[in-house]
């Protein structure tokens, strides 16, 4: 448990989990999205490659890659509601942020329940 913590550490590790979630893509799709270099998500991918969080395929040239499990987003995103309790923000609206764009279906609901 403490590797995949160490592995899913750097916030450009987390980025990519996330963009990841909605399905496969290749890599200079993730480094547009993601507005980061090619070679830095090649860096990441590959050590989420290497802790098996992340499976590749070849097409040509290109490398696409995918969650080995699309729930790990999921998990991710309920470590919010932990990070909330544990270190109340005074301005958590980034977190806010963060649940609109992971999961629009859940922060609606979440919106609506108050």
């Amino acid at each position: 448990m403490a590797d995949l913590f160490k592995v899913l550490a750097h916030p450009d590790r987390v980025r990519l989990v996330e963009e990841l979630r909605g399905g496969e893509k290749d890599v200079t799709g993730i480094a547009t999205a993601l507005d980061l270099p090619a070679t830095r998500i090649s860096q990441h991918l590959a050590a989420l490659r290497t802790h098996r969080l992340v499976r590749d395929r070849r097409e040509g040239r290109q490398h696409f890659y995918r969650l080995t499990s699309p729930s790990m987003a999921g998990w991710i995103l309920e470590a919010l509601q932990f990070l909330e309790v544990r270190s109340p923000i005074e301005d958590g609206s980034h977190l806010d942020e963060v649940r609109k764009l992971w999961a629009p279906d859940l922060a609606r609901v979440s919106n609506e329940k108050d």
